[in-house]
């Protein structure tokens, strides 16, 4: 009796396809149309970056937090293993948008552009270090729109003597950067008026009518669900209503600068590889830390240093390579959406967040930053928006922002 139908695995009429092993039949199967096999992927994605050459760290970190050796030891190793995972996470999520188009791209990218601090942030948070969620999420800020904006801008100045980007958009950015310092300077006045406490000091099984008032809970917890609300209206401006204002404008003679992102990872493979670094990522951010409380008190380190300075590295340092990159060759709208839309994503998205996180965990973190962080913060926001509103850098700008990161480092690590 002959068959009603054919096969699928002997469709190539030679039965070679159906002699291959199950795996790699499923692999085939996952693998989209005209995309690079799994082989190939994971091949580029461990092996396509000397940067990469830091993953070493990763089992170092395991190894010394389970044998407890030496709280320097386990914070450096957790330090460096975090600095390639934070750059893995940024090229899988890279990868995963060449498929998915602009619209799904951003939502991508807002949501895992700051996976480091988010998954950090999260650790520190339910390990009871509220300082520390802080201190991190005010110093990625600080990081990016000083440190990282003044590299670019220094870097950028040495080989173009003007950088040009696109006004409305430097503009918009930095509205919404304005916004977000004034909502963490209210809750500050709140508390500073009524004698509210700020909660860092506070069991966090302790009541939420206690310490943190009641009201600052409300004022950030409300505060934070409005943000939320304004960082999705912001992606809907920025992606599909008004596109052209964060892309610079190019006469018909002058060729464009616009760069696809070249598809190097299967779909799936990339969003496995996502996956996988996230979960490793959130170990070694938890054994950061629960090193940081030994590492301040051995070594006489302060923890806002630590908070403020040394774990925004971690998350920032690919992010600092390429926009340094993107400004050296005249992309400044690339540089300015690394540093400033980096930020914007702190203040508006992830902070918030983790506000929201903690409602939910039962920890009371608030958005009343400290006077001194507050002021910090303002000012900061005061000199940017000052030197971006026009359009335009050069690398004097840039140097006064990084004399400002150090000046403000200097000032933590003396007050402790």
């Amino acid at each position: 009796m002959a068959p009603t139908e054919t096969s699928p695995l002997l469709e190539n009429g030679n039965g070679v396809e159906s002699s291959l092993p199950f795996s790699r039949r499923v692999l085939k199967a996952v693998k989209g149309e005209g995309e690079p096999s799994w082989v190939a992927s994971y091949q580029y994605f461990l092996f396509g970056s000397w940067f990469n050459i830091l993953l070493v760290f990763i089992p170092l970190s395991f190894v010394s937090h389970n044998l407890a050796w030496d709280a320097a030891l386990r914070f450096s190793f957790s330090f460096l293993a975090i600095v390639p995972l934070a750059k893995l996470l940024g090229e899988a999520t890279d990868q995963m948008s060449v498929k998915l188009g602009q619209t799904l791209s951003g939502l991508l990218n807002a949501s895992f552009g700051n996976a480091v601090e988010i998954i950090v942030g999260i650790a520190a948070l339910l390990e009871g270090e509220l300082m520390i969620v802080q201190t991190s999420m005010l110093g990625s800020i600080l990081s990016n729109i000083l440190l990282v904006l003044g590299c670019s801008f220094l870097a950028g100045g040495f080989y173009h003597k003007q950088g040009n980007f696109q006004v409305e958009g430097a503009q918009a950015s930095a509205s919404l950067m304005t916004l977000s310092c004034i909502t963490l300077v209210i809750p500050a006045a709140y508390a500073s008026t009524l004698g509210a406490d700020d909660g860092k000091d506070c069991p966090i099984s302790e009541d939420e009518g206690g310490c943190p008032s009641s009201g600052l809970l409300t004022i950030s917890r409300g505060t934070a669900i409005l943000l939320l609300f304004v960082y999705g209206a912001y992606l809907y401006f920025q992606l599909k209503t008004h596109t052209d204002y964060f892309h610079r404008k190019v006469s018909d003679d002058e060729p464009s600068e616009e760069e696809e992102t070249e598809a190097r990872m299967g779909t799936v493979a990339a969003g496995t590889a996502l996956l996988l670094v996230t979960v490793v990522t959130a170990f070694c951010a938890e054994y950061l830390v629960a090193s940081i409380e030994e590492t301040a008190t051995r070594y006489n380190i302060p923890k806002a240093f630590i908070g403020l300075i040394l774990l925004p590295i971690v998350g920032n340092a690919a992010e600092h390579v390429t926009s340094v990159w993107m400004a050296m060759k005249n992309k400044y709208e690339l540089t300015i959406g690394i540093c400033v839309g980096s930020s914007i994503q702190i203040a508006n998205f992830v902070i918030p967040l983790m506000v929201i996180v903690g409602w939910m965990t039962g920890h009371p973190l608030t958005l009343h930053f400290a006077n001194f962080e507050t002021i910090v913060l303002f000012v900061s926001v005061f000199l940017v928006n000052l030197l971006i509103m026009d359009g335009k850098s050069n690398y004097m700008e840039g140097l006064m922002l990084v004399t400002l990161y150090i000046v403000i480092a200097l000032a933590f690590w003396v007050k402790g």
